[in-house]
């Protein structure tokens, strides 16, 4: 399939574009009830008719979380070895990576899909652009940013996860006009390129694209990382949302009021527990179908985040729904003295508390059906104590977790242990029923 024939629809009416995504989705649909054996199993005991089934029958097919992906891999795959060309791994419910495999014309999928996401962000083809993000140990998100700026005829850095100090080196010599990484990391990165004096007239980069993270709240306003990232580098922020499975990347745009979905890439719905597809605007699990994947094709795949859709046109002049921002992970809600939350929130929390430079968030299982959560953070302030710490949390959170007070490089080898291939910030201890 030709992608790029759509190339620009999102600026086209919602009936234009519903048309292309009703007619893309029934190719969908028909080419994974036929080539995929778990998806042909399924249709053949269902009843329903896979040629039949379009936008309004959406919520009729089956929802694919990632316990279906682990335990069903080799039946998902919809195509002989021989077509498969890369092989990636994501996180599993048991913790065990989960195979993915692209065939090529997924990955030409893949640069389309970023170089639409990057061009909407202002990114173009006179820009160099330093990826502090990895392209090996099979992580598929560098490899899916350097195809994506590659399209764009944009000059890409792979500096991947380097050094503070290799990272400062490559500022300094190369002046990258667009940098690529997780907030946190661009925050310290920062710091130490205005401490070394790389920064050139205020300004360390044109944009930043954020990944991993959230900069934005539910109102769309910025998080105090992404003020701080601003204060810093002198730039736009831009966030941006994938998973491996989904194959699509949810970006914003120069205006960075939510994730634009490309409608020739994915039919995207927000659902509530019972998977019931819910309104723009209220908040549930994203699930996604990704359109026109061959090598494993899905249908209606269950992301495990939480966020909520925005159908209100775009001041970019694009017309397609977005994604706000990801508010939590189903499977890491907390429940502490009555009261629910998720680790974002706490997330958000420290970091409107001065002196708070980094943390994660350790979670055990309590008695009375309730959570014990451990926060350890890290300090530039002496003053900024645990117990100060504490109060400030249990004044925005309601809630107040146990804080323990470590190095600045303690918790950095906590969160980004290379045994893991992104920071991790959240450490689910508790038991399992």
């Amino acid at each position: 399939m030709n992608f790029r024939q759509y190339a620009g629809i999102e600026f086209e009416s919602a009936a234009r574009m519903r048309a292309v995504q009703d007619e893309l989705l029934r190719r969908h649909v028909v080419y994974a009830a036929r080539r995929s054996p778990y998806y042909r199993a399924w249709f053949a005991n269902s009843g329903l008719r896979p040629e039949q089934v379009g936008l309004d029958d959406l919520s009729a097919l089956p929802l694919t979380g990632k316990a279906e992906l682990a335990e069903h891999n080799r039946d998902l795959q919809a195509v002989p070895e021989r077509k498969v060309v890369d092989v990636v791994f994501s996180s599993g419910t048991s913790g065990v990576p989960t195979r993915v495999v692209y065939s090529e014309r997924d990955l030409r999928r893949l640069a389309y899909n970023e170089h639409q996401s990057f061009a909407a962000a202002g990114v173009g083809a006179d820009d160099q652009v330093l990826l502090t993000c990895t392209m090996d140990r099979c992580f598929v998100a560098g490899l899916a940013y350097f195809l994506g700026i590659r399209s764009l005829g944009a000059a890409a850095i792979r500096n991947g996860h380097g050094t503070l100090a290799g990272h400062g080196e490559i500022v300094g010599r190369l002046a990258p006009e667009v940098v690529v990484g997780v907030p946190s990391f661009l925050v310290k990165l920062g710091l130490y390129l205005r401490a070394q004096a790389k920064g050139r007239g205020g300004r360390l980069a044109r944009a930043l694209i954020c990944i991993g993270e959230p900069v934005r709240d539910r109102r769309l306003q910025a998080l105090p990382v992404a003020e701080r990232l601003v204060e810093l580098w002198g730039a736009a922020i831009h966030s941006t949302y994938a998973s491996t499975e989904i194959v699509t990347t949810f970006c914003e745009c120069t205006q960075g009021c939510g994730g634009h979905l490309h409608p020739e890439l994915a039919v995207v719905e927000v659902v509530d527990r019972a998977g019931r597809p819910l309104a723009a605007g209220e908040v549930g699990e994203v699930v996604v179908t990704p359109l026109g994947v061959e090598a494993m094709p899905l249908l209606r795949f269950r992301t495990g985040d939480l966020s909520f859709l925005i159908d209100e046109p775009c001041g970019c002049g694009r017309n397609s729904v977005r994604l706000g921002p990801i508010l939590g992970r189903c499977n890491q809600m907390l429940k502490i003295n009555g009261t629910t939350l998720y680790p974002q929130a706490i997330a958000r929390a420290l970091d409107a508390v001065p002196g708070v430079v980094d943390h994660y968030i350790v979670v055990r299982s309590r008695e009375a059906l309730s959570d014990r959560a451990t926060v350890h953070v890290a300090v530039e302030d002496a003053a900024c104590d645990a117990a100060m710490i504490e109060e400030q949390l249990q004044a925005r959170l309601r809630v107040k977790p146990d804080v323990v007070l470590e190095t600045p490089e303690e918790v950095r080898e906590r969160v980004f242990c290379r045994e893991y291939r992104k920071p991790m910030r959240f450490f689910d201890l508790r038991e399992k029923s």
